[in-house]
């Protein structure tokens, strides 16, 4: 599954418009992203932990020349399953069903919405 497809299949889920679930995404994203970056932990419990880890400086070599060469550390991101994920993908345990319950505030914004005056008609009147 890519990005749009997701987008989609999020959006059925809920009811919102694609374009809301992919601002939405991005910015959870852009989070995650922005909080590693800093050194911290992003735990979404049941889910796993996104987290930044240190790479060592270690010897490689060049596959051309076998001749060594020094790889410098590096810092990597990483992520680890939860358990309840990890039961889900092992087929352990069952995931939960999807229970969606529409927004209040948009049924009751569709009902309070004030209905539009008729039209009157443009004959009779002079310009």
């Amino acid at each position: 599954m890519n990005r749009a497809e997701l987008i989609s299949h999020i959006s059925e889920l809920t009811g919102q418009t694609k374009t809301e679930v992919g601002t939405t995404m991005t910015a959870i994203i852009h989070s995650i992203t922005g909080a590693m970056s800093k050194g911290e932990k992003v735990t979404l419990v049941g889910f796993g932990t996104f987290e930044r880890r240190n790479r060592q400086a270690r010897t490689g070599r060049n596959p051309r020349t076998l001749a060594p060469l020094r790889i410098p550390s590096s810092k990597v991101p990483a992520f680890r399953a939860g358990q309840e994920l990890k039961d889900v993908i092992d087929g352990r345990a069952r995931q939960k069903a999807w229970e969606h319950a529409k927004p209040a505030h948009k049924a009751a914004a569709k009902k309070a919405a004030p209905k539009k005056p008729a039209h009157k008609s443009a004959k009779g009147k002079k310009r």
